[in-house]
């Protein structure tokens, strides 16, 4: 080619790193709600009145609208625009938190966080795509993903220490209005900050039976595993919720292989890369989970620890996370394949739950638990961040927010299996205990409380043993499936999704 015919280079956005900034911010108001709540539900239960009954449905209403929208959130985001997308989502997921944090009842509690996490399936995939799209060199790819990699692993954690101390000191409303300023700031700079690229849209038709058949699958899925923590695997309900989830998502299957415009291109989904990190990073996610709910009540119930002191405790794991994410993954990504990141990644976690397996009563913090977090966190953070920026590798500019949905998808979807079955599995074992001490704990007194905590810790432990099998799982599952080389390297193309420019992370010039 001669040098005048030579294609000139892209444009990169002067202003990408800037909207890092507001895009972060965003997703971390989004990660830590989902467990910001958890700390304040009590208080919360007693002041609006809310049954024992009902009180699982103000967490089940926000994952069952979140989980239940995210692919149509992706898809809107790609046709309406990303910038207008994650926006609306911001300003909407503020006044659905105002709602929360001013509610008077339970009806409008329940409102409130149902419409959170519907604005959260819109806001979560726009701010992920933005990143893939505005962010085309590989280095700074590397480095922008390894922040935003740190917040969706540590999020959660952060939502524990500041659930906490609102709780505490001042009252469960500010679990809610917190979001608000998050939401402010974020949405002001990211509407005077971020240029999307020209020609990233994706103009065709909404695929509405697509989107209700995927949105009524999701729910009914997610539902499945809410109600099997309370109700156990074999109620009715529980079991019909699967069976009309398989159903409902196989007759998904079926439709977007002969529509024009699918919701969800198949492509997405079945390139190998892709679909790898889904799957690995799902079952992470559900050792992850399932082990925040544990800790929590270990700490606080078991050691005594207050909420504020319980969020602190967490500390380590971000620390680990920011750690892996921004020091060990994202100066990695750019020298060694992702696999190699992911498998070694998850492999470290396991070591960590693997510690947390010889939990007792008696157990020291310093000498047990920090530990066990810190490497949790290191190699979730190692492994999380090539998995972020690997979901969008290859795709197409117009598919870029439905990538990004199901990696938002396989993480919430992954979240409410992690939280109903590990938790069935604990509470099988910690009714298994106190039947074999059934004499100890009719005994009454100091006796009867230790066996009530030694049966709560083997639960624990019995769970963490099943979280380490499904580390390993997701390890062996980044190893075996994911085989493109490091950015830029030439390794092999993802497949289905366009040109080999969109396979190298090239997208059209920015538009100013």
């Amino acid at each position: 080619m001669s040098k005048t015919a030579a294609i000139p280079p892209l444009a990169a956005d002067p202003s990408r790193w800037k909207a890092l900034v507001f895009i972060a911010l965003a997703q971390l108001m989004v990660v830590l709600d989902a467990t910001i709540v958890n700390i304040a539900l009590p208080s919360a239960q007693t002041d609006l009145g809310i049954s024992d009954g009902n009180r699982q449905w103000v967490i089940t209403a926000y994952a069952l609208a979140f989980g239940g929208l995210l692919l149509f959130g992706g898809r809107i985001a790609d046709k309406w625009g990303r910038k207008n997308a994650f926006t609306v989502g911001l300003i909407g997921f503020a006044l659905a938190s105002a709602l929360g944090g001013a509610a008077t009842g339970e009806a409008t509690m329940l409102g409130a966080r149902a419409l959170q996490g519907a604005f959260g399936a819109l806001l979560a995939p726009a701010a992920l795509s933005l990143l893939a799209v505005m962010f085309t060199d590989a280095k700074e790819r590397a480095k922008a993903f390894g922040i935003y990699g740190a917040i969706a692993g540590g999020g959660g954690a952060v939502g524990l220490i500041l659930g906490g101390f609102l709780t505490e000191y001042l009252n469960w409303r500010w679990t809610f209005f917190v979001n608000i300023p998050f939401a402010i700031v974020a949405a002001i700079g990211a509407w005077f900050v971020i240029r999307e690229p020209a020609g990233s849209r994706n103009r065709a038709p909404l695929d509405i039976p697509g989107v209700v058949l995927s949105t009524l699958g999701l729910v009914a899925l997610v539902y499945g595993f809410t109600r099997a923590e309370s109700a156990g695997w074999s109620d009715a309900t529980t079991v019909g919720m699967f069976v009309a989830s398989a159903v409902l998502l196989a007759a998904f299957v079926g439709v977007e292989s002969k529509v024009k415009s699918p919701l969800l291109p198949l492509r997405v989904l079945l390139e190998r890369n892709r679909g790898g990190v889904y799957l690995s990073l799902g079952l992470a996610v559900i050792s992850m989970f399932g082990l925040f709910l544990f800790l929590t009540y270990y700490l606080q119930v078991v050691k005594g620890f207050s909420p504020v002191k319980t969020g602190f405790a967490f500390l380590p794991m971000i620390v680990g996370m920011i750690t892996g994410s921004t020091q060990i993954g994202a100066r990695l990504m750019t020298r060694v394949p992702p696999r190699l990141l992911m498998g070694p990644g998850f492999l470290v976690a396991a070591t960590g739950m693997l510690l947390l397996t010889q939990l007792e009563v008696g157990s020291s913090y310093p000498a047990l638990i920090l530990p066990a977090q810190l490497l949790l966190g290191l190699g979730m953070g190692t492994a999380f961040m090539p998995a972020m920026s690997l979901a969008t590798h290859g795709v197409n500019p117009a598919d870029a927010g439905v990538a990004s949905a199901m990696v938002n998808t396989s993480q919430q979807v992954g979240g409410a299996i992690g939280t109903a079955l590990l938790n069935t599995i604990a509470a099988s074992a910690t009714t298994a205990y106190l039947t074999d001490h059934a004499a100890e704990a009719a005994a009454g007194g100091a006796a009867a409380k230790l066996v009530q905590a030694q049966a709560m810790v083997e639960g624990y432990s019995s769970a963490i043993w099943w979280a380490v099998g499904i580390l390993v799982t997701s390890s062996a599952i980044a190893l075996t499936l994911i085989n493109t080389g490091r950015p830029g390297a030439g390794g092999p193309v993802a497949s289905g999704s366009g040109s080999a420019e969109d396979a190298e992370f090239k997208v059209p010039v920015i538009a100013h």
